[in-house]
């Protein structure tokens, strides 16, 4: 189909990208890789009167090493994450979302500033509690993972905010694994779980567990955390811990999978990820 009328600027530093945002008022929309946001549009299910792109807008992409983590530029292509392996399960989520070619147009503040239930890099942002740098005309402010995601396609980022940078810890000492369930592998996860664990001499010191398509947002699986965390990091403690995956969840019925099915995949891929996270 084809999009609403809009109109589209190109500014070409973070200021004016700021200041037209803020004129452009509630109806205007950022523009970052597109894959998102133009789907919605030809769909109808978004009609921005005002499109920002930030394409222009230097400084904005990159990954350094900062203050014990990464300092990832939000405009960094997916592909280049995926690329980076000392990124770890970043790289690896970034590696799954759709085909090269998304993966080639696609950022990562794009996808984290989306907030999509089922996206890759949401449940990683989450699971690895990053923070989020984003700008706007009261200037520069940090939102951590916990806050981020508000509902359904809904952040914690202003209207009238940019989303400049995403930092996220470089989890020394934890093992990881995010497993993601597709009907084809170009598709939006059924359900996805990252997984991160730090042993202490064969015990669960801390465990991290993420949903990706379990509810309106990504989510953390809370009663598995706690149900794993201090025990033995047996795989007889890993599948009891994995069974409580779901407890809390309210995952969306659709075309290619009901409710129930989803639960009993945040099962079964916990499992496998959790197993991964600690060499199982």
């Amino acid at each position: 189909m084809i999009p609403a009328n809009f109109d589209y600027a190109a500014p070409e530093s973070l200021d004016e990208a700021i200041s037209t945002l803020s004129q452009g008022g509630d109806d205007a929309k950022l523009l970052a890789g597109g894959h998102s946001l133009l789907p919605l549009m030809k769909l109808r299910l978004a009609a921005p009167s005002l499109l920002v792109s930030l394409g222009k807008v230097p400084g904005l992409s990159g990954i350094e090493r900062s203050n014990g983590g990464f300092s990832i530029g939000a405009m960094t292509r997916h592909a280049e994450i995926a690329d980076a392996e000392e990124l770890g399960v970043t790289a690896h989520a970034a590696s799954l979302i759709a085909d090269q070619q998304v993966r080639n147009r696609g950022t990562i503040g794009g996808s984290i500033a989306h907030g999509d239930s089922a996206g890759d890099l949401p449940t990683v942002f989450l699971a690895a509690e990053g923070t989020v740098t984003a700008q706007g005309p009261n200037g520069e402010r940090q939102i951590q993972a916990t806050e981020m995601f508000k509902s359904f396609l809904t952040t914690a980022v202003g209207p009238d905010e940019v989303v400049t940078s995403v930092y996220m810890p470089a989890l020394d000492g934890y093992g990881w694994g995010y497993e993601k369930f597709v009907r084809r592998s170009e598709d939006w996860a059924m359900v996805g779980v990252c997984a991160l664990v730090k042993s202490n001499g064969g015990t669960c010191e801390d465990v991290r567990v993420a949903l990706t398509h379990m509810g309106a947002t990504p989510l953390r699986a809370s009663a598995t955390e706690e149900a794993l965390r201090g025990q033995s990091l047996s795989p007889e403690s890993i599948a009891q811990a994995a069974e409580q995956a779901a407890e809390g969840t309210n995952p969306p019925g659709d075309v290619n999978a009901t409710p129930d099915y989803k639960k009993h995949l945040a099962r079964v891929l916990t499992k496998r990820a959790l197993m991964a996270a600690t060499g199982g």
